[in-house]
């Protein structure tokens, strides 16, 4: 770790309430919201789908926010990242499970409001976290946490969760 003093996790938790009000509460609520109008979908299979799509990502989501304050120390916003790398609870299975319920949830989106402009919007927010994730965090973290980065780069894949293997 960094000369810097051991951030405490209210301060994270606090640093996480901001971000996730911010960046998530427009990327996921604000622009489908405007995107769809704000209509549902006339098909009942479109919003059955999507609303499982949603309520399967929800805890996914808390999961990743909590893991950022409590195991990492920080925040998911780049100008106050985790202190420790988080390796636990859903990133055993996945290193960015943010990203894969937020993805999950514009399309649950997409779906509920049968909205073809959210649909496409949630595959441009994917392709944006694949490139920033390239560009940006997976060097970030290769430079703050070297060698345990890259061994838990071996063992977990990017995008395509899987059951962690047996250590």
């Amino acid at each position: 770790m960094s000369a810097r003093a051991e951030r405490t996790p209210w301060g994270a938790l606090l640093g996480t309430i901001v971000f996730v009000a911010a960046v998530p509460g427009t990327v996921v609520v604000l622009v489908p919201w405007w995107l769809s109008g704000g209509r549902v979908a006339s098909t009942r299979l479109g919003i059955v789908v999507g609303v499982a799509m949603i309520v399967a990502a929800l805890p996914l989501f808390v999961s990743f926010c909590s893991r950022f304050v409590w195991e990492g120390r920080g925040t998911p916003a780049p100008i106050a990242p985790t202190q420790h790398l988080v390796v636990g609870g859903p990133y055993r299975w996945v290193r960015n499970p943010g990203y894969v319920a937020v993805t999950a949830i514009l399309v649950g989106e997409g779906l509920v409001f049968g909205s073809p402009s959210v649909l496409l919007y949630a595959l441009l927010v994917a392709l944006a976290f694949h490139v920033f994730v390239l560009l940006y965090e997976e060097p970030t973290l290769r430079s703050t946490f070297g060698a345990e980065y890259d061994a838990y780069c071996r063992r977990v894949p990017r995008w395509l969760p899987r059951p962690p293997h047996a250590e």
